[in-house]
């Protein structure tokens, strides 16, 4: 099975679409070997995204204090997210939420990479800050790397 990437947010509302722009790089980048999907944020929707996949990587904005741009990166099977994570954001239950909602159900996939990039703002129909696009690029450039390595080490 393919590992999946998911990229969460809302492109039309400034930094809240740091999910989907890293998602839109990765799958623009040529990769094979794993899904690319966008998703607004609804519980729902990831947990049956999820369903599917023993391998998960959501990138998502957040907001913890942190200076805008800053990448995290958190095993989300190992360790509950922080309170809140993604909650600030435009769709509202957030994804530490539907992580929680999916681990009651046992439901989690055996792998599940979170990657927050800390947001500057959500204001509707503003464009990506600066620091948040090039964090974007970061983190597609690095789980390209990381699932290319997993690819071509992959036992037969």
């Amino acid at each position: 099975m393919r590992p999946l990437v998911i990229g969460i947010g809302n492109t039309d509302r400034g930094d809240d679409g740091a999910g989907p722009v890293a998602a839109g790089l990765l799958e623009r980048s040529g990769l094979t070997g794993a899904l690319v999907m966008t998703c607004r944020g609804d519980p729902a929707d990831l947990v049956t995204a999820w369903q599917e996949h023993v391998a998960v990587i959501a990138v998502d904005a957040c907001v913890s204090g942190a200076e805008p741009g800053t990448v995290f990166r958190l095993d989300a099977v190992r360790d509950p997210l922080p309170e809140g994570f993604g909650a600030v954001s435009t769709h509202g239950f957030g994804l530490a939420a539907a992580v929680e909602l999916a681990r009651a159900m046992k439901c989690l996939p055996s792998v599940l990479t979170v990657y927050g990039i800390e947001a500057a703002g959500f204001d509707a129909g503003a464009p990506l800050s600066a620091p948040v696009a090039t964090a974007c690029r970061a983190v597609a450039d690095e789980i390209a790397q990381d699932l290319q390595e997993a690819l071509c080490t992959k036992p037969a």
